[in-house]
C-alpha cells in the first residue's frame, strides 16, 4: 500500500518506511542529547547519476559553503525510488534525512574537535557521519541541489560577476531622511578632452553624484541608476552604461552615433535604501507570490498552496518535480484527495511582507522612476566624423568603461551594432515569403505570447487555429497554408503567475526542444524571466542551465536550427510591480541569462536595451513600435538577405 501511495507521489506515505533507520543512526553515534539540543543545521551531500537521490539533498545543502568529504555512488535502486518522492522542506525532520542519504553532515555552532565515524546501513551504503564547527546560520529552504559540479562553478562564478555592492541597513521604522533623493541629485556632462567639438565615434560621460533628501553628498553606492542618450525629434536613442564608484557618485558613459543633438537623461530606478529591502524579501521570503492548484475527484475538490519552494509546516506535500529537467514543484497534499488528482494551477496571492514605512521607499515620482536633472546643459551637439583623415581614438575613452550598446534607435528604426544588419519587414507579403516552408515555436511568457500576437495581426494569410485555451497561457497555433508556415506559442512550466492552466498544458521549455527534430526549417524563440523575480537568482540560473543543456542538444542533432532569445526589459513600476517584478530583480536575472548562453550558436533580441532606448515609457509589455522593431531583430535574424 505505501509503495502504491509512494508512486502516486504522496510524500506523506513514504517517509515511514525509513523511519527505524533513523532511529538505528543516533543510537550508533550515541551523540549526547544536549548536543544535538544545539544542532544548528543539517546538510546533506548526495551523489550519484540518480536524479531521485539529488532530490534528497536540494532544500538542505547550502550552495555557498564547499564541504570536505567523499561522495558515495551507487544509491540502490528501491532507495533511489523513495528519495524520489521526498519533499524538499523536511530540514526539521533530520534524522529520517539521515537514513537515506550517502553522507551526512552535523553543523554545530559550538567549538570543539572534528570527528568521523564510518558505519554501514543494512542497505550497504557506506557512510560518514561528520561534526563541523560552525557559526550559527539559517538554513535557506529555497536553495537546491545543482546538477553537476560544473553548475555549482559556474554559479559561483555568475554570483560574484552579478554581485550587487553593499547597501545599508535601515532603521525600523524606517526614515527618509538619509535615503538617495533625485530632487537634491545632479549629473554633469564632463567637458571633451582637450576642449576639442564632439564627434560621431567618440565617448561621451556624465558624473552622477547622489545626495540623500536633506541634501548631503551620500557616502557609499547601490543605488540603481539608468542611462540613456537620446535625440527626440530625430527619433535617436542608445542605453548608457552606468559604473558605481561606491562613494556616492556615478560614471555614465555613451557612445556617440549620430549626428546632431544628443541628450543625456538620467533615472534612478531605485535609491540604495530599496535594494536592502529588495534583497531581504528575495533572502527571507522567496514565496510572497504564492500558487494554487486545484485538486477534483468526483464531487470532492480541494485546493492548495503551491511553490517552487515551501516552507515547512509539518504538512505532507506533493512533489511534482518534473523527471526529466529536475525541476522542483511542490504543493501542500490535499486533506481528502490523493496527489495524482491535480488538475489546474493558478498564481494564488501576494503578501508585502514590508516592515513599518519601506513602502515609503516605493514611491512613484518621489524616489522610484524619477529622472535627475542636470547641473548645467544635458546635451551636447555632436558632429560628423571627420572625412579624409586616418580614423583617431575617441577623444574621450573612458577609464571606467567602455560602452558597448547591441544597438540604437535613429529615425526610429533599431540599427544593430556588431555586424548584423537589421532588415524593415513592413510588407505582410515580405513576411510571409521570410517564413515560408518555416515552423516557429515561441516558448516562454507574456512578452513572447506579444510576438504571436504581432505575427497574427500583420500576415493577413496567418490564420490561428482554435484549440480553446486560456487567452492568457494558451497554447496558441496560427497556420498560413499559402506559405506553409507555423506559428506556436506555449507560456513556460511553473512557476508561472496565470491562471488556471491545466496541469497537463505546463510544459518546461528544455522538455518542449527536446521534442523537436530540428532543421534549417525551424525557428525556436524563448524568452523566460518576469515570473522569476521574486526567488533568489540560484533558482532562475538552474532553470537556464537545463534549457541550456537542451539548446545544445538540439543544436547537435539538428545544426541547422536557428535559436532566438528574448531577453527582459525595464518595465513601469508600481508598489506591487516593484516589489514582485523590479527592474532592479530584472537586470540581474538579464546578465545572468546573457552570461549562461555566451559562446552558444544563438541569437539575442536585446529587450532592454530596446526599451531602456526607446523614448516611450517603460511597460512590462512594450508597445507597438518597440514590438515591431523586435519583430524585425527576429525576422533578420530568419532572413538575412
Amino acid at each position: 500500500m505505501k509503495t502504491e501511495a509512494c508512486k502516486r507521489r504522496d510524500v506523506s506515505m513514504c517517509r515511514p518506511k525509513y523511519a527505524h533507520l533513523s532511529i538505528f543512526l543516533l543510537l550508533a553515534l550515541s551523540v549526547p542529547y544536549f548536543l544535538l539540543r544545539h544542532i544548528n543545521q543539517l546538510e546533506v551531500l548526495v551523489a550519484g547519476e540518480n536524479a531521485g537521490a539529488g532530490l534528497v539533498a536540494q532544500r538542505i545543502i547550502d550552495p555557498h559553503r564547499s564541504h570536505q568529504g567523499k561522495l558515495v555512488d551507487g544509491m540502490p535502486a528501491e532507495l533511489q525510488d523513495q528519495t524520489s518522492y521526498l519533499g524538499p522542506q523536511e530540514e526539521s525532520r533530520g534524522p529520517s534525512y539521515m537514513a537515506l542519504t550517502a553522507e551526512t553532515v552535523l553543523a554545530i555552532p559550538d567549538s570543539g574537535p572534528v570527528f568521523s565515524t564510518p558505519f554501514q546501513f543494512q542497505n550497504k551504503i557506506n557512510t560518514t557521519i561528520r561534526v563541523y564547527p560552525v557559526p550559527p546560520r539559517q538554513l535557506d529552504y529555497c536553495s537546491y541541489q545543482r546538477h553537476t559540479p560544473e553548475d555549482v562553478l559556474e554559479e559561483r562564478r555568475l554570483l560574484d560577476s552579478i554581485a550587487w555592492p553593499e547597501t545599508p541597513l535601515l532603521p525600523v521604522p524606517v526614515s527618509l531622511t538619509r535615503t538617495s533623493d533625485p530632487a537634491h541629485s545632479t549629473f554633469t556632462i564632463l567637458p571633451a578632452r582637450g576642449g576639442g567639438q564632439r564627434r560621431v565615434g567618440d565617448q561621451l560621460e556624465a558624473r552622477i553624484l547622489m545626495r540623500d533628501v536633506q541634501g548631503h553628498p551620500k557616502s557609499f553606492g547601490g543605488d540603481v541608476l539608468v542611462a540613456r542618450l537620446h535625440d527626440r525629434a530625430l527619433g535617436a536613442g542608445v542605453a548608457g552604461q552606468v559604473a558605481d564608484h561606491l562613494n556616492g557618485s556615478y560614471t555614465a558613459v555613451f557612445p556617440l552615433l549620430w549626428e546632431g543633438r544628443a541628450q543625456v537623461e538620467v533615472t534612478l530606478v531605485h535609491p540604495s535604501e530599496a535594494v536592502t529591502v529588495l534583497r531581504r524579501l528575495t533572502r527571507d521570503h522567496p514565496d510572497r507570490i504564492f500558487f494554487q492548484s486545484l485538486f477534483r475527484s468526483g464531487s470532492i475538490s480541494e485546493t492548495t498552496v503551491c511553490n517552487v519552494c515551501l516552507p515547512s509546516k509539518q504538512e505532507p506535500l506533493c512533489n511534482y518535480t518534473d523527471l526529466n529537467t529536475g525541476e522542483p514543484w511542490f504543493c501542500y497534499k490535499p486533506k481528502k484527495l490523493s496527489c495524482d488528482t491535480r488538475i489546474s494551477h493558478s498564481k494564488g496571492g501576494f503578501n508585502q511582507n514590508l516592515m513599518a514605512n519601506e513602502e515609503k521607499l516605493f514611491q512613484s515620482g518621489v524616489n522610484m522612476k524619477v529622472f535627475i536633472h542636470a547641473s548645467g546643459s544635458d546635451s551636447v551637439t555632436v558632429l560628423p566624423k571627420e572625412e579624409g583623415k586616418e580614423k583617431r581614438q575617441p577623444e574621450m575613452q573612458s577609464s571606467v568603461l567602455k560602452p558597448e550598446p547591441s544597438g540604437y534607435y535613429y529615425q526610429g528604426v533599431w540599427r544593430a551594432l556588431g555586424g548584423t544588419t537589421v532588415r524593415q519587414f513592413s510588407d505582410p507579403a515580405v513576411i510571409g515569403q521570410c517564413l515560408r516552408d518555416k515552423g516557429v515555436h515561441l516558448y516562454g511568457d507574456s512578452t513572447i505570447r506579444q510576438w504571436f500576437e504581432h505575427l497574427s495581426s500583420v500576415l493577413p494569410d496567418l490564420k490561428e487555429f482554435d484549440l480553446h485555451s486560456l487567452k492568457q497561457a494558451g497554447p496558441f497555433m496560427a497556420v498560413d497554408r499559402a506559405h506553409n508556415i507555423l506559428v506556436k506559442y506555449r507560456c513556460h512550466g511553473p512557476p508561472i503567475r496565470f491562471g488556471n492552466v491545466p496541469t497537463s498544458e505546463l510544459r518546461y521549455i528544455a522538455n518542449e526542444l527536446d521534442s523537436l527534430v530540428g532543421g534549417n526549417r525551424t525557428v525556436v524563440v524563448f524568452g523566460i524571466w518576469s515570473h522569476f523575480s521574486t526567488f533568489p537568482v540560484e533558482v532562475y540560473l538552474r532553470r537556464l542551465q537545463g534549457i541550456r543543456r537542451a539548446v545544445r542538444r538540439l543544436l547537435d542533432r539538428a545544426p541547422g536550427t536557428l535559436v532566438v532569445i528574448r531577453t527582459a526589459n525595464l518595465k513601469a513600476l508600481t508598489l506591487y510591480e516593484t516589489l514582485t517584478n523590479s527592474d532592479w530583480y530584472s537586470l540581474q536575472r538579464d546578465k545572468v541569462l546573457r552570461a549562461v548562453f555566451k559562446g552558444l550558436n544563438v541569437r539575442l533580441v536585446d529587450a532592454w536595451e530596446m526599451t531602456l532606448a526607446h523614448h516611450l515609457p517603460h511597460n512590462l509589455h512594450p508597445q507597438p513600435p518597440i514590438i515591431k522593431n523586435m519583430i524585425d531583430v527576429l525576422l533578420s535574424y530568419i532572413c538575412p538577405q
